[in-house]
């Protein structure tokens, strides 16, 4: 069903979408979360307008990114509401108050975790007529950012008296929990809930106005939605990849994005070297860091910049210009490589989407 029929018309390595699969992702998260209302996806997996485009088209009005670029990209196709997943600092704090300048149909929010920041925020907001709203990002476990669950009402209780920056929710991420036994991936959303609903509980009599929930990513949203009062935030799920698949197989996305590679070079009985190297296929995974789907029994085994080099029981079934079409196991930071996506629809490549938020800037 991946096969290309004007394939050869594609140069390699190139990256390929099946808008149908896409389309088919957007449904079923939309199915698992009993709606829209819970959804607030995150764009950091396609970083495409058209993409952004499709989900709004289907209903869902909060999104959350990671980059500045990101969010000028959902502002551009005019996403309602626009979490920044990313405490700004330094010039970031500028960029963001030009953002909510620009674009004022969209609503735009980031994420602290300390005072030092809010204070930054604050004075830098203070220049304009905006208030800047903010998250407070608790550490539920991933511990990569986020203040510590205990610190977390101190924070929002120091936020009251700045007049040039409101608390609108807590946002919690647990990146961490990655068990495939569902019960125990389970019970470890469960635990990262109850981490950033204490707090929850603590902090809203502080404010006369409800405070939103913002939690977890793709592995653990179907385990969040049915929580009454949280958005969750799935990014991966749009196009699937190796890595998740193997790791989450009760979840049912289907891949949506592959790479699309050569042989250039038969070096032995047992090897061949293929076109995508370092640069064309994330590689912070061990190796393999990409499997075939028309070529299950090629097995990455050496890898550099330009080139990958693959063993095979029988090297005469891939002679140079054989097409592979490949799933990496990290689609995410892989996407990030390609300046385009070529775009496949109804078994041929139609069109290409500009992965435009690989860019750190876009216009701000």
């Amino acid at each position: 069903m991946y096969a290309i029929r004007n394939i050869e018309e594609i140069d390699s390595p190139a990256l390929v979408v099946y808008e149908e699969l896409v389309r088919e992702n957007i449904w079923l998260a939309i199915e698992m979360a009993g709606g829209v209302d819970k959804l607030r996806p995150h764009v950091k997996t396609h970083k495409m307008y058209e993409v952004c485009r499709m989900m709004l088209n289907r209903g869902i009005t909060k999104f959350k990114c990671a980059t500045l670029a990101e969010a000028e990209t959902l502002a551009m196709a005019a996403a309602p509401d626009v979490l920044l997943a990313y405490q700004p600092v330094g010039p970031k704090v500028g960029r963001l108050l030009n953002l909510v300048g620009t674009y004022p149909d969209s609503r735009f929010s980031c994420l602290i975790d300390n005072w030092e920041s809010a204070r930054a925020i604050d004075e830098v907001f203070g220049s304009s007529s905006f208030v800047a709203e903010v998250f407070i990002d608790v550490n539920v476990g991933m511990n990569r950012t986020g203040i510590p669950p205990a610190q977390a009402v101190g924070l929002a209780q120091a936020l009251l008296p700045l007049r040039h920056l409101r608390l609108v929710g807590l946002h919690g991420y647990d990146g961490h929990i990655h068990d495939t036994d569902l019960k125990q991936r389970q019970t470890a959303a469960d635990a990262s809930f109850a981490a950033l609903d204490n707090v929850y509980q603590s902090v809203l009599p502080l404010f006369a106005y409800p405070l939103i929930r913002v939690m977890g990513g793709t592995p653990t949203f179907p385990l969040h939605v049915h929580r009454p009062g949280v958005e969750c935030s799935p990014g991966t799920f749009v196009f699937w990849d190796g890595g998740y698949r193997e790791a989450f197989p009760d979840m049912p996305f289907r891949y949506a994005a592959l790479v699309i590679s050569r042989v250039i070079s038969v070096i032995d009985e047992r090897r061949i070297c293929l076109d995508l190297g370092h640069k064309s296929v994330a590689s912070e995974s061990p190796l393999p860091r990409v499997h075939f789907l028309n070529a299950p029994d090629v097995t990455p085994v050496a890898h550099s910049e330009e080139h990958l080099v693959a063993e095979t029981p029988d090297s005469r079934l891939y002679p140079p210009g054989t097409v592979l079409y490949g799933v990496p196991v990290h689609i995410c930071p892989t996407v990030a490589l390609y300046e385009k996506a070529f775009v496949v629809r109804g078994g041929e490549v139609t069109t290409t989407w500009m992965v435009n938020a690989r860019n750190r800037f876009i216009t701000i």
